[in-house]
């Protein structure tokens, strides 16, 4: 025993074999020889099964691995951990601030997350390790679909931060409760049950929500309520939510609606107009939906509808006031008694034609006071007339506004072929473009302009279709009467060239009348061509008072002319007109087929009379 507990050494070989100590593992730390230990190998031929043997006393510990440890030593800054490896670990004292109460000896999970440093130093995370086993108990909650406890930490936007296993999910305010939310902060430090409903593995989300539990037990008792209802019941609900659409009524654990149109007999532009949330109110079974588990509601049949109150002695031809409820381009809704409307149709508010649209005589609140026209209780219809009540100006059109007459009117439209002019309210006619001016126009905006007062004459009256011809230029001199004896055929003027084209010339000539002058007879006696501008001499050739047509030649004034040209400068009358017309037409009568024959016989006939 005594030699087993000494330091050993080995018989100097003279000249080959080293000399070798063997360490004794029992000798005390006192008396170890280090010189030895680190100079010579003590371990002689069994150092790889010594270092064997020590290792197998450490712990065997990976990167990434979550592992549990013991506290050793706790100060403000950090918190020692023993795993059992060769080296302890050290953790920053804030990871644990959840546990205030850590002491030596208590038993952490911690993740490694380095075995061994530059240092020598093992790198230990109780946070990390914290995370991921709470990672894992979330998903394993998920795909269990089971229960969990979270604590409601905070308020956000949208919704709530709750505490699952140590992390932060989130709760959407829609997922609270069965009933819309309105004072998220009730729920603020408190612990409620969750179904994990959604995960985002790649960003580590979780969505959870309180309202699935509630709607799993809210299941079953829906089906053993609608089960029990009938077409016609009547119930006691509250109001749960409003929407622009209708209203949704807490049965007792299931809900239906009362669509807008079910809420009021009258016009509604919105159901809070009728109820309010929370209110207790009794609605009616309209139709349900097990499968679905719809129920449609009524609010609005537990009355009397209007209509079946309505006088009695209401009858057509009676007046009724009311107020306008709704304008549609066809006319306006009136709604004369709670629930009751009529329409008044666009062609019965005025006699004034120029209304079009009911938005050009009335809007939604006017009250108005209208003549019923119809009246349909069966079909809860009624139809009612505004323009009845004042007299119709057009029953004594003919004694007002007789044929010929002279009255002053205003321009209200104007339109290519003429303007329409209003002799009053509701009477208007037409002044034709031909019977706005003698001279010719190629618009009515030439003569006159929205909103003038013109003087006019009554040409035409169709009692029938409510027309009415008017004319203009009929209270105007007709200045072509001067024209045909100021310039008669053979009358050398003087004239301004206004434009020339390949044809003829525009020649402006005194009083502002435009006169034509053709190319041929356009050249100068020098054998040029006038400029836009220049002053000449033309001889009137021919003038049409009735296409207000004159017809000038320059060339006729230098030139002299042959007997048989002068004679052709004779004024040509309008009935040795109608005798060429005769004589051309007896002429192609004789190579006229039968069929022509009784027409050109008609025109001949019809001109002979004329002449």
């Amino acid at each position: 025993m005594e030699e087993n507990n000494n330091i050993i050494a080995a018989e100097e070989t003279p000249a080959v074999e080293p000399k070798k100590v063997v360490l004794n593992a029992s000798v005390a730390p006192e008396d170890f020889d280090w010189d030895a230990f680190e100079n010579e190998d003590v371990y002689g031929t069994d150092k790889a099964e010594i270092e064997e043997k020590y290792n197998q006393t450490l712990s065997k510990v990976n990167e990434g691995e979550v592992i549990e440890g013991t506290v050793t030593a706790v100060s403000k800054r950090e918190v020692i951990v023993n795993i059992g490896y060769k080296s302890e670990g050290v953790i920053m004292a804030p990871e644990f601030r959840y546990n205030p109460d850590l002491k030596v000896g208590d038993t952490v999970e911690v993740l490694v997350e380095n075995p061994e440093d530059r240092k020598g130093q093992l790198i230990l995370s109780h946070k990390k390790a914290r995370q991921l086993r709470s990672w894992d108990q979330v998903n394993a909650a998920f795909n269990n679909n089971e229960i969990v406890k979270g604590y409601v930490k905070t308020r956000t936007k949208g919704g709530m931060i709750v505490d699952v296993f140590g992390i932060e999910a989130f709760l959407p305010g829609s997922q609270i409760d069965i009933k819309p939310i309105r004072d998220y902060d009730q729920f603020v430090d408190t612990t409620m049950d969750f179904k994990i409903v959604k995960i985002n593995q790649e960003f580590r989300n979780v969505v959870v929500s309180h309202k699935a539990l509630i709607e799993a037990e809210l299941e079953a008792q829906k089906s053993e309520i609608i089960s029990k209802l009938e077409k016609g019941q009547v119930l006691e609900g509250t109001v749960k939510n409003i929407t622009s659409y209708g209203v949704f009524v807490d049965l007792g654990g299931v809900d239906g609606l009362i669509h807008i149109t079910d809420l009021s007999w009258g016009r509604i532009n919105h159901p809070e107009e009728v109820v309010a949330l929370d209110q207790k109110i009794n609605v009616v079974i309209m139709d349900f939906d097990e499968t679905k588990k719809r129920i449609a509601l009524g609010y609005k049949q537990l009355t009397q509808h209007p209509w079946d109150a309505l006088d009695a002695d209401l009858k057509v031809g009676d007046k009724v006031k009311g107020k306008v409820v709704l304008i549609a381009d066809y006319g306006a809704f009136v709604e004369v008694e709670p629930g009751v409307e009529g329409l008044i149709h666009v062609s019965e508010m005025s006699w004034n034609p120029r209304f079009r649209t009911a938005q050009d005589f009335l809007k939604v609140g006017d009250e108005v006071e209208a003549q019923i026209l119809s009246l349909d209780r069966d079909e809860k219809k009624m139809s009612l007339g505004i323009k009845q009540l004042s007299v119709n100006p057009w029953d004594a059109i003919r004694e007002k506004y007789p044929v010929g007459s002279q009255h002053s009117a205003t321009v209200r439209n104007i339109t290519n072929f003429g303007v329409f002019a209003e002799l009053e309210d509701g009477v208007e006619g037409l002044v034709h473009v031909s019977d706005l001016s003698w001279n010719k126009i190629k618009h009515p905006t030439e003569v006159v302009a929205s909103g003038d007062a013109i003087d006019v004459v009554i040409l035409d009256i169709d009692e029938e279709n409510r027309k009415l011809s008017l004319g203009r230029k009929q209270l105007l001199p007709n200045p072509w009467d001067e024209i045909e004896a100021k310039f008669a055929v053979g009358t050398v003027v003087e004239g301004t060239v206004a434009n020339v084209n390949d044809k003829a010339a525009t020649i402006m000539l005194e009083g502002d009348v435009e006169a034509v002058c053709y190319s041929r007879d356009l050249v100068k006696e020098d054998g040029t061509a006038p400029v836009a501008g220049e002053k000449l001499s033309f001889k009137v050739t021919d003038l049409k008072k009735n296409a207000k047509k004159i017809v000038l030649s320059h060339a006729k004034t230098y030139v002299a002319a042959a007997p048989v040209e002068e004679k052709a400068e004779k004024p040509v009358s309008e009935a040795d007109l109608t005798k060429k017309a005769v004589k051309k037409i007896n002429t192609s009568v004789e190579k006229a087929t039968l069929g022509d024959i009784d027409a050109l016989a008609a025109l001949k006939a019809s001109m002979e009379k004329g002449e």
